[in-house]
């Protein structure tokens, strides 16, 4: 369900709104495919795919979104091939070459000419919305596709206000910090460093440092930082169960739960996939984003001059999938 998270705080009494007024709002801004001449549409769609099912999925306590963006786009070798010919039939037809104006409005015209027959493409992007601790997370890493997102929102629930989650340590210090710990036991909590990272120097030649599978407790990794590299790209995991790659700018990248995480669920019946699936990955997450903000010093005072606090306790156990009903009594 989540593969990438970029994360936000939001105002929590807006992340309470009433389950019915969120739906009749999404409702507004429900997804319409892109009409014949209409380069991109946006809109919500059902988290679960059913048709005509809830906008707006409650499970657990936390609240699933899914907005739908498609596209139509003519080729560029499509349209520039289109706009040579009909400025040769010009230059045959009247003994002239259009001029620069005339190329662009070609080119314009030509462009909404050709749309109906160009294919589209759609993709789908995750928002997770947790009331309780007033946090926002959006399943893309991608800034034109965070816009998107945060614009619908902003049209469909405007007191939201997301923010950029921000942490006393900047994720660069903190990174820092742990690849230059002598032994794991210096690393923070349930926190591991795991056998992949990114270094930059911030000077003029820009050099970059890619190290892939290896064990990054080592002096070559030291050295590197000594001489000023700093880590951009960190493999990280947490508690044993998930893992990821954090960011200079707070973004968590190839999410992965790992094994064991979903064991406890069992041969659940498909129509509880998703609840069950939802319910695990939150809980799961909650953690692992609660735990790595303490080790990043805590979060910095918002606007209204108090420091967001986490309703997870990042010690707190594993969480444990949703039972299963008993069979009734003969």
């Amino acid at each position: 369900m989540f593969k990438n998270l970029s994360l936000y705080r939001c105002e929590a009494s807006a992340a309470q709104t009433p389950l019915d007024a969120l739906e009749a709002a999404l409702d507004r801004a429900r997804f319409q495919p892109c009409a014949p001449t209409q380069e991109k549409s946006i809109g919500w769609v059902e988290p679960r795919g059913l048709e005509h099912a809830a906008l707006v999925e409650a499970v657990n306590g936390q609240r699933l979104l899914r907005l739908r963006v498609e596209t139509r786009a003519v080729p560029g070798d499509v349209l520039r091939r289109a706009v040579q010919e009909r400025a040769a039939q010009i230059e045959h037809s009247t003994g002239r070459k259009p001029g620069r104006k005339e190329m662009r409005d070609l080119r314009d015209d030509l462009r909404l000419e050709l749309l109906p027959q160009a294919f589209t493409k759609q993709a789908s992007v995750w928002v997770w919305i947790d009331p309780e601790a007033g946090l926002l997370a959006i399943d893309s890493t991608s800034a034109p596709r965070l816009d998107d997102v945060l614009t619908a929102l902003s049209h469909a629930l405007p007191a939201l206000a997301p923010r950029l989650l921000q942490t006393r340590l900047s994720p660069q210090a903190g990174m820092t910090q742990w690849l230059a710990a002598a032994s794991p036991d210096e690393w923070p909590g349930a926190l591991a460093v795991e056998r992949e990272c990114e270094l930059r120097s911030g000077d003029e030649q820009k050099s970059v440092v890619k190290l892939v599978r290896l064990d990054l407790l080592n002096d070559e990794v030291r050295q590197h930082l000594a001489r000023g590299l700093r880590p951009t790209r960190l493999a990280l995991s947490w508690d044993g169960r998930v893992a990821f790659m954090l960011t200079e700018s707070l973004q968590l990248r190839r999410v992965q739960f790992l094994e064991g995480v979903f064991d406890a669920a069992g041969d659940v019946d498909p129509s509880e996939r998703f609840d069950t699936d939802a319910t695990l990955c939150t809980a799961e997450l909650q953690r692992a984003i609660a735990g790595l903000i303490e080790a990043l010093g805590g979060e910095t005072e918002s606007a209204g001059g108090t420091a967001a606090a986490s309703s997870v306790d990042a010690s707190a156990p594993a969480p444990q999938a949703p039972a299963a009903a008993e069979d009734p009594p003969f």
